[in-house]
């Protein structure tokens, strides 16, 4: 759980863009004038929604109205009008910020399926995912599970494991940095939830958009995969806090202050394959790579904590996620101040500070992941946690440095504990008329 974490909330719940603003959403026409636009609401009619007097407004600006609210009062806001683009330099779910619903879905080829099929498979799970994610119902079987609801922010993004070389007879056009992860102190990874050959990932903003996706990827896979494993989480929703601000994870800690943004001057050559001058394949160009981690948080021991162990553990207040060193959420933290005692004012194993990129070489990874709670386990104890997925251009320059670092010393490892691990190479965005993979599995 580095501390480059979680993407910003959105700034308003009219764009439903974060970190990833700019890039690949498409709020129509009808966003910037207070009205619905007829392609974002192309899946059904949205019904519109009126404020009432005295209702603060959570996500404050640029908000869509859809029902003329009375005089004074303040419009509720709609999520279901906003829009990711499945076609695109990059594919979705990379750089948008968080999403309210996901799922994380892990397929292996059925046995006798090769790269005929699975390039069958990934022409209609592109086809299906540009069409949900436009807001249209599917050309055939519809189960109707989204019906009235707009896009909601819908991505799903596609990623090939290690073993989807082998079983596809490309075993030339494995990636070096899909190389297996190595081994960390902290792992107790259970196999059977791990890893897999072709990777889906879905987000939206409404549960019933993003399970709606769910089943259709799953109905898609037909007989050429069938499921490893599928892993459910949520986020908070676009619009629940009184202004927009960074989110808190199961802990109760503002998480993710320092997740990298696209406006940084460097975050392309961290987070994406470059065009040229890459090991990589070409078919990986614009593309990245996913670490995805099953974390479990072992609440009931984090709990027992006072608040003043929980903050020294982060290295951060809990109430605002400022430093313990001083000022406010954004202020660099200062690694050298100390107090009467001449003791850090942030531990020296305190998270925050282990996972600083100029602690770690630079290291930096995009982090956009899910909370989870799957109830409790035979002994009564909570089965929660994240849904950890990164993103880089080179996992062995961004996560595992990272996590080598974690495993040396950090005071949050004691309340958390690695269930799962998958790392998946997603190729960049289709071009119009192209599925993804297009280039892999024709090339």
């Amino acid at each position: 759980m580095a501390e480059r974490s979680i993407p910003e909330a959105r700034t308003t719940a009219g764009t439903g863009t974060g970190t990833g603003k700019g890039k690949g959403t498409d709020t129509g026409a009808g966003a910037a004038s207070g009205a619905p636009s007829a392609q974002g609401v192309s899946r059904r009619a949205l019904l519109g929604t009126a404020g009432a007097t005295g209702l603060v407004l959570g996500a404050a600006g640029g908000a869509v109205g859809y029902a003329a609210a009375p005089s004074g009062a303040t419009p509720l806001t709609s999520v279901g009008a906003t829009k990711a683009m499945f076609h695109g330099k990059h594919q979705p779910g990379i750089t948008e910020g968080l999403q309210t619903a996901g799922h994380l879905v892990a397929f292996d080829l059925a046995a006798g399926a090769g790269r005929k099929e699975a390039a069958a498979l990934l022409r209609r799970w592109s086809a299906t995912a540009e069409r949900l994610m436009a807001g249209e119902p599917l050309a055939h079987d519809d189960t109707d599970v989204a019906r009235d609801a707009g896009p909601s922010s819908l991505t799903i993004t596609f990623g090939f494991g290690h073993s989807f070389f082998s079983r596809t007879g490309l075993d030339e056009q494995r990636p070096v940095s899909l190389d297996p992860l190595p081994d960390f102190s902290s792992d107790h990874l259970d196999k059977s939830r791990s890893n897999g050959d072709l990777w889906v990932q879905i987000g939206a903003d409404d549960a019933l958009v993003a399970f709606h996706a769910l089943r259709a990827i799953q109905k898609d896979a037909g007989s050429a995969a069938r499921l490893r494993w599928q892993m459910n989480g949520f986020n908070r929703t676009p619009g629940a806090t009184a202004h927009p601000m960074t989110a808190r994870n199961l802990m109760g800690q503002i998480d993710g202050t320092r997740n990298p943004k696209p406006s940084d001057a460097d975050f392309d050559r961290r987070i994406f394959v470059p065009a040229s001058g890459s090991n990589d394949p070409s078919w990986m160009r614009y593309g990245s790579y996913a670490v995805v981690r099953r974390i479990r948080m072992l609440l009931d021991d984090w709990e027992k904590l006072s608040l003043h162990a929980q903050e020294n553990v982060i290295g951060r207040r809990k109430s605002d996620g400022a430093p313990l060193s001083g000022g406010t959420e954004k202020t660099p933290m200062d690694l050298d101040k100390t107090d009467a005692k001449g003791e850090y004012v942030v531990p020296v194993n305190a998270h925050a500070r282990i996972t600083r990129p100029d602690q770690n070489g630079g290291a930096a990874i995009l982090r956009r992941p899910f909370s989870f709670y799957d109830g409790v386990d035979a002994d009564g104890v909570p089965d929660a946690g994240l849904l950890f997925v990164c993103w880089q251009a080179d996992p062995l320059r961004g996560f595992v440095p990272l996590q080598r670092k974690l495993d040396r010393g950090d005071a949050l490892s004691k309340y958390i504990r690695h269930e799962a691990s998958g790392l998946f190479a997603v190729p960049g965005g289709a071009a119009k008329g192209e599925y993804v993979g297009q280039r892999l599995l024709e090339g």
